[in-house]
């Protein structure tokens, strides 16, 4: 009997345009993401490295970009978050009949510009309906790694059999899958957080 859920948050509540990133940074000369870049966005979402650390290093690799640029660009993967979603998750939190718990990767620009376009009251909503909030770069660990599930379940003694992990990416889901957790991997377009109840019947 599922208890437990664990929640992702792009994708999931939020809308994402995943290429959006990449795209804008074409114009100040992306061509390809290279390792060097990749693992510098890996470890801003580890909280490895300050916002500051991460917008002076992708101005190293993209010079003709200014510092409001490259901001503009991170951000352009976030779309909306619409209000039917929120309001499914409250009436989720409200029935408290499973414990809830986000799990997200994210960074301290983007939840900051999360805050500012749902705005404070939406964005609190949002976070009130969870037990625990986890960030990626507050916890110092990022999904797929294992660690971060691990320290979910130990945290709030989770019994991994017991718990439900929703995400849209299928590296994160193997990853909880293989640690005993069930998962649900979302598959955007085709399937939507509402449809939750019908993954609950295990």
């Amino acid at each position: 009997m599922i208890k437990n859920l664990i929640l992702d948050f792009g994708d999931i509540f939020i809308d994402l345009d995943k290429p959006a990133t990449a795209r804008e940074m074409v114009k100040y000369g992306l061509t390809e993401i290279s390792l060097t870049v990749d693992q510098l966005c890996k470890d801003y979402e580890k909280g490895i490295i300050t916002s500051e650390a991460f917008l002076n290093q992708m101005q190293d690799h993209f010079p003709k970009a200014k510092r409001h640029q490259l901001v503009d660009a991170w951000n352009a993967i976030l779309l909306d978050f619409p209000d039917y979603r929120l309001e499914f998750l409250e009436e989720l939190a409200k029935a408290n009949t499973h414990r809830l718990f986000l799990l997200s990767n994210t960074n301290d620009i983007h939840i900051e510009y999360v805050k500012e376009k749902m705005g404070a009251p939406k964005f609190n909503r949002f976070k009130n309906a969870f037990e625990v909030f986890y960030l990626s770069y507050e916890m110092k660990m990022r999904k797929p790694d294992a660690e971060i599930f691990e320290s979910v379940l130990h945290e709030n003694n989770l019994e991994a059999s017991a718990t439900l992990f929703v995400d849209d990416t299928k590296e994160n889901t193997d990853t909880a899958a293989a640690l005993g957790i069930k998962v649900w991997n979302l598959q955007v377009g085709k399937e939507d957080i509402i449809d939750l109840k019908q993954h609950l019947i295990c």
